[in-house]
């Protein structure tokens, strides 16, 4: 009795012995989470990249009226300064879609020399900008922005000067310009690190004119150099 309970001791010990040395544990596998790559293999992405931005910028302006009136109907361009700072704000992590606004300082106007006489027009607004801006980085320093929006004006200041009547009196005198102007603005930008330029162009659709029967209406080429923060 006792040679058969060793015999079958044994006989069980060998049993697990076997089985153990057939099991072979699963493979296990590894997932790796990876970042989103950035966008079109250069500088941005929205985990790194700060979703606000400020800038200032310092422009010139070459700008014209057109009008149904032939004495504010201009006949050239006129050139002035465009000052001010802006604001932007990343709209969502999927895209480099922003959206920029600010306050600028924007003198424009147009001149006249026809049958009325010779007469320029300064017309000098601050002006909202609201700005759709798309960032394309052609490298991790270089972004191309092309944008386009629409603007709101005000009008602070301007003469009219009539050099025929030596004389000159304010744009917003009855019978000339209204203050309130607005419109759609166009362009393009170039960011290099913190150094900005663009060039843009306003499209007014407001009539400027203050009589309701003759549109007149502002046109305006701007370029400006600034910095983002």
């Amino acid at each position: 009795m006792k040679k058969t309970a060793i015999l079958l001791t044994l006989a069980m010990l060998l049993t697990g012995v076997t089985a153990t040395a057939q099991y072979r544990r699963p493979t296990t596998i590894t997932v790796t989470q990876h970042r989103p790559p950035l966008h079109n293999g250069y500088g941005w992405n929205p985990f790194e990249r700060n979703d606000m931005y400020f800038g200032v910028r310092l422009g010139l302006n070459a700008s014209n009226v057109r009008s149904d009136a032939p004495a504010l109907n201009g006949t050239g361009l006129v050139t002035g300064v465009n000052v001010g700072a802006a604001i932007g704000f990343g709209l969502t992590h999927q895209a480099p879609l922003y959206l920029e606004t600010g306050v600028y300082y924007s003198q424009k106007g147009g001149k006249s020399d026809n049958g009325s006489g010779k007469f320029t027009y300064d017309l000098n607004y601050f002006e909202v900008p609201l700005l759709l801006k798309y960032k394309y980085f052609t490298s991790s320093d270089i972004a191309i922005e092309p944008f386009a929006g629409g603007y709101v004006s005000c009008g602070v200041g301007g003469q009219i000067k009539d050099y025929d009547n030596r004389n000159a009196f304010s744009s917003y005198d009855e019978g000339y310009f209204k203050r309130m102007d607005g419109g759609l603005k166009i362009g393009c930008g170039v960011e290099f690190r913190m150094l900005y330029l663009d060039l843009s162009y306003d499209i007014g659709l407001a009539n400027v004119g203050q009589d309701d029967f003759d549109d007149t209406r502002n046109g305006c080429f701007t370029v400006n150099v600034g910095v983002n923060f």
